[in-house]
């Protein structure tokens, strides 16, 4: 028991000597692969003896198993003795490498000490053969350094004395060139200012060039007196050569010689155009352009060359021209402002602004503080709307442009635009209370002349149409705005804009809406004994042709003004200035052209609703219990289907140019027509199965015209609108599903109930009640039918959309497949 315990122990401490970590093990495994189990990290014993026995029977070979393991222990045993014998001198042959090694490193250090040393010996014998080099080539620099300073010294000396001479005899042409050369020397001894004989230099210089200044403007004082009389001296070479002294000299000297001339040059035009002369009014404006034309052309001719073109005297002198001119016209229209008419003032500005135009092709604006011109953008393309046409061109011609390419604000194109035109920015209040007269002049007149006129005509171009009217006043409008925004891009935009929006709203409602005829209070009604007759043309429709052709230009005109409408505001934000663009809006008076529209086709709408409505009054009334045959359709079909295509064709007709409105139209009439026809059909009772299955014809026979009610009576059939066939489908299948109804027997009664609420899905215990009316049931009868009802609507109605397709439990199979049969027939015939 004890040696037990002691191979155990012993066991467990060589398992924790062997225990190697999983990178070394590892490495083992590259370095020695082996495929035997006793090399593996992880073996078991009691596995690998179960692998070599088992089963009892394999026990019966343990003793050749076992040789087998001493043998390999045994050979374990021999490679292992061998590696240690071999191991045993290799800790000696270590340390005597290593002692080898360090050897050889002393020896290798010490070679590296002698070559640093022999280095360092060598850089300083180098620099010892360089020294007397450097030292030669700084005395070559300092040498040649001074050469160069005392040459510029003997050229700013002769120079200044040679300066000082010239300026004496006003030599200008030499001073000029001289000037500059000796301005670049001097340039050259700021660093030398501290030597008294430069500095005198220096003071030599600046006293040289004060005196050039002082002498040039007395010079040109000289040649062109101030007092306004004629020339005394006018160009000569010396002024010219002055001229290119005076680049050179301080710009203050450039400035006060333009300055003087430009001033004595515009003399004359302070006398002659004086605010007390008759020729300073507005109306002689002409003679103040055609005095500076006239004077440019002058100065050309005899002063062109004398001044440097750079100094660009041509436009300073029309620059300076149209500042003195926009102050003497303020300064007169503020004296005499109650004398300000529109023509006058329009005549005016409009010969500013040709003015201005003139100046910006002749001048690039390089003089102007805010810069030159730019770069004229391409003209846009041309259209039919009176906003989207070139405002240049006056040639007339009409080409569509796309809507929808993006707008930008043009950049201007005339440096000089405003220059002079801008002191008649604020009398513009003459201007715009002039277009508020004219545009409630033309509305007033618009209003008479569609008085005088009347409606358009049946049959004419002018039925259906756009007002001629409407074109005038947007063209008016696309006027006003082009000539405002030459005036000004500011307030009176903004001022002109609140104008637009009076007259658009004044036209939406005095020629638009105040002349849509108006709905007569009597119903006119059709008798049944009318409608029985079926004699087509003994009833009209509430409103005659012309009054539907009216309805139809008046909607026309209101889409046209309406998406005009938004163009025109689009413009307007193009020309007003940036900061004043979200002032601009026209939405209230697009609204109020949508209305119109709105209310032109509910007109319409209710004219034909109304002329259906004795028809429909007429089929609630007839005996529906005492019907024997199912005809052909009934008079109230016939009525119905005559008014259709009395209106129909006509308004489509007329709405062909805005065919989005008379889809509109259709919809509405269907919306309106289905519920009521639903409604008078609740009204017949009681029915029988022969007046259920009629009315089931009328009601496809109706279903069949609303279908075709987009192009009824048109030889080009187009296919109807989805959204429209989709209503039509659903309020005339809602119809024939309450007739199926009625017409099902209504025994057993939880069969009955079960598929009216699939066929109609509707929860409402009235609608049903009104079924069971047009059945003929009595109250106590409808009383358990509506409490079973009430009791079936937990259930999720289903196949709501499948009515055709479902079909009612009768006693009598045979008999209702015959009336189904006959009633194919029936509505096949009629098709």
């Amino acid at each position: 028991m004890m040696m037990e315990e002691e191979e155990l122990e012993f066991a467990e401490d060589l398992e924790a000597i062997l225990h190697l970590t999983p990178e070394v093990q590892l490495a083992i495994e590259q370095v020695f692969p082996s495929q035997d189990p006793l090399d593996r990290a992880d073996f078991n014993a009691v596995e690998y003896i179960n692998t070599l026995f088992p089963t009892e029977q394999s026990l019966a070979n343990i003793d050749d198993v076992v040789n087998k393991i001493r043998l390999k222990i045994r050979r374990l045993d021999d490679n292992i003795r061998t590696v240690v014998r071999g191991q045993t001198n290799v800790g000696q042959d270590g340390r005597q490498a290593l002692a080898e090694a360090q050897v050889a490193i002393g020896q290798l250090f010490g070679k590296i000490i002698d070559i640093k040393d022999k280095a360092e010996k060598s850089e300083q014998m180098v620099k010892e053969i360089t020294r007397d080099i450097k030292q030669l080539d700084h005395a070559k620099r300092h040498l040649t350094t001074s050469i160069t300073t005392l040459n510029h010294l003997h050229m700013l000396a002769g120079g200044v004395d040679s300066l000082e001479a010239m300026t004496r005899k006003r030599q200008y042409g030499e001073v000029a060139n001289l000037l500059q050369g000796v301005v670049n020397v001097l340039e050259h001894f700021h660093k030398y200012m501290g030597i008294p004989q430069i500095r005198q230099l220096s003071e030599r210089v600046k006293a040289a060039q004060s005196e050039l200044g002082t002498q040039i403007l007395a010079d040109f004082e000289e040649a062109f007196p101030a007092q306004g009389s004629k020339r005394a001296g006018g160009p000569s070479n010396v002024l010219r050569d002055a001229c290119l002294v005076a680049n050179v000299l301080d710009p203050r000297i450039k400035q006060e010689i333009i300055k003087k001339f430009i001033r004595q040059h515009l003399s004359e035009y302070m006398v002659l155009f004086q605010e007390n002369q008759d020729v300073a009014w507005l109306d002689k404006i002409d003679r103040r352009y055609a005095w500076i034309k006239r004077q440019l052309v002058d100065y050309e001719e005899k002063y062109g060359r004398m001044f440097p073109e750079e100094w660009c005297m041509t436009e300073r002198i029309a620059v300076e021209f149209c500042h003195i001119t926009r102050t003497e016209l303020a300064k007169v229209m503020r004296t005499r402002a109650k004398e300000i008419e529109v023509k006058l003032l329009l005549f005016a500005i409009q010969r500013t602004t040709n003015f201005e135009g003139l100046l910006a092709k002749r001048f690039s604006g390089c003089t102007l503080t805010d810069g030159p011109g730019v770069k004229k953008p391409e003209p846009p393309l041309e259209s039919t709307n009176p906003f989207l046409e070139d405002e240049v061109g006056d040639d007339g011609s009409e080409m569509e442009e796309d809507l929808d390419r993006p707008k930008k604000h043009k950049a201007p194109d005339n440096p000089f635009h405003g220059i002079i035109s801008k002191c008649f920015e604020p009398h513009l209040y003459v201007y715009i209370e002039s277009q508020d007269k004219n545009l409630g002049e033309m509305i007033d007149r618009f209003v008479s002349d569609f008085r005088a006129q009347g409606p358009p005509r049946v049959g004419t171009e002018d039925g259906g149409a756009v007002l001629p009217s409407c074109a005038d006043l947007f063209v008016y409008y696309k006027k006003c705005m082009v000539q405002c925004s030459q005036l000004s891009t500011g307030e009176p935009m903004i001022a002109l804009t609140t104008i637009f929006q009076k007259y658009l709203r004044e036209y939406a409602w005095k020629i638009l809406s105040g002349n849509l005829p108006k709905t007569s209070s009597n119903s006119g009604g059709l008798t049944i004994k009318s409608l029985l007759q079926e004699k087509e043309g003994s009833e009209a429709a509430k409103f005659n042709v012309e009054e539907l052709c009216l309805i139809c230009s008046i909607l026309s005109t209101a889409e046209y003004c309406l998406a005009t409408t938004q163009q025109l505001e689009e413009k307007l934000k193009e020309k007003v200035d940036k900061t004043l663009v979200e002032r601009i809006n026209l939405t209230g008076e697009m609204d109020t052209f949508s209305n119109v529209i709105s209310n032109s086709i509910q007109l319409l709408v209710q004219d034909l609703d109304a002329a259906c409505d004795p028809a429909l009054t007429a089929m609630s009334k007839m005996p529906w219990q005492s019907v024997e045959h199912v005809g052909d359709q009934s008079p109230y079909v016939t009525s119905v289907i005559m008014h259709i295509k009395q209106n129909v064709p006509i308004i489509r007709e007329n709405l062909a140019s805005t065919r989005k409105y008379f889809t509109q139209f259709c919809i509405k009439f269907t919306n309106s027509f289905i519920p009521k026809f639903i409604n008078h059909l609740f009204r017949c009772k009681p029915i029988s199965m022969v007046g259920a299955e009629q009315l089931l014809l009328d009601t496809h026979s109706l279903k069949t015209v609303l279908l075709d009610l987009p192009s009824i009576g048109s030889q080009v059939v187009r296919k109807a609108p989805a959204s429209y066939t989709k209503i039509v489908v659903k309020g005339m299948t809602r119809a024939e599903m309450i007739l199926k109804v009625v017409m099902a027997p209504h025994e057993p009664t939880v069969v009955f109930v079960d598929n009216y609420i699939k066929l109609l899905a509707d929860g409402n215990p009235e609608t049903f009640q009104k079924t069971l009316d047009m059945k003929g049931l009595k109250r106590s009868e409808q009383s358990s039918m509506l409490e079973l009802f009430r009791q079936r609507l937990p259930a999720p109605p289903s196949g709501a959309d499948g009515g055709p397709s479902l079909s009612f439990s009768t006693p009598t199979p045979e008999q209702e497949n015959s009336r189904i049969r006959k009633l194919e027939k029936l509505i096949k015939k009629r098709l």
